[in-house]
């Protein structure tokens, strides 16, 4: 007999080699791994929702473990955070549906990228926030006007890594907001699937759009050029967040999704 729970993990990236499991370095699937097999030594591995490269963060990875006996998930939440380290833990758990597979469930996901702004980094962001160093902020409006661009369903293959290995490039953008935090600004992407790096280099576009080394503009002609050097640079892992995910609503897991579901 085996028991799933759906966990919602919150990490700081910034010591760990991304989510996945690494043969020698640290990453977050090992440690959680290990503190599960403290509890169950026969546990199999937990499965995530998405990776997250090396130094990026999260408030939502949702993960499936399976144990061999019942637990209060509030038990299992309390035993599992006892064995693990300070950044990472685990904030809510529960039982999830029979056949329900984070990855394959979900529906949508909302990614932050987090923009620091002024004269001086902030040193209590350090590795939470990409600073841009200049006297005036940079221009929102025009930042604005290119990140509507980027809504929809499009070929996304300006904006995804040489190395990506996905079949498709296209994905589906429902919204991209800047949200003013004063002499900051978060950059909010929600959309169906992600590319690797493809929030990363958006962020990195948008800031050469809101510096004037870009026209609001270009983003069509990037788009269509499909050419991963028309885009921006990717901006740095440590100022990005995993921030929310949601899952198809017959498993009944976590908030309901603001966006449709596929058919």
């Amino acid at each position: 007999m085996s028991y799933p729970f759906f966990l919602r993990l919150a990490y700081v990236g910034t010591s760990f080699y991304g989510w996945q499991i690494q043969t020698t370095l640290r990453s977050v699937q090992g440690e959680l791994w290990k503190a599960l097999r403290t509890l169950d030594p026969d546990a199999p591995m937990p499965q995530g929702t998405g990776r997250t490269d090396a130094g990026v963060h999260a408030r939502a990875q949702g993960v499936l473990v399976t144990v061999a006996r019942h637990w209060d998930p509030y038990r299992l939440l309390a035993a599992l955070n006892a064995y693990l380290p300070s950044d990472v833990r685990v904030m809510t758990a529960e039982a999830a549906p029979e056949g329900f597979f984070p990855r394959h469930h979900a529906v949508a996901k909302r990614y932050v990228y987090k923009l620091q702004e002024g004269p001086a980094a902030d040193p209590f962001l350090l590795d939470r926030a990409w600073h841009q160093y200049g006297k005036e902020p940079l221009d929102r409006k025009a930042m604005a006007q290119a990140a509507a661009q980027l809504v929809g369903e499009h070929d996304f293959s300006s904006f995804r890594a040489a190395e990506c290995a996905a079949k498709t490039a296209v994905r589906i953008i429902f919204k991209v907001e800047l949200v003013d935090c004063g002499p900051a600004l978060d950059l909010v992407f929600e959309g169906n699937r992600f590319l690797m790096h493809q929030v990363r280099i958006m962020t990195g576009t948008l800031v050469d759009v809101g510096r004037g080394r870009k026209s609001p503009d270009s983003i069509a002609t990037i788009l269509a050029a499909r050419d991963r050097r028309k885009s921006g640079i990717s901006a740095p892992a440590h100022g990005l967040y995993m921030d929310q995910v949601w899952y198809q609503r017959r498993g009944g897991i976590g908030d309901v999704s603001p966006w449709p579901e596929p058919l």
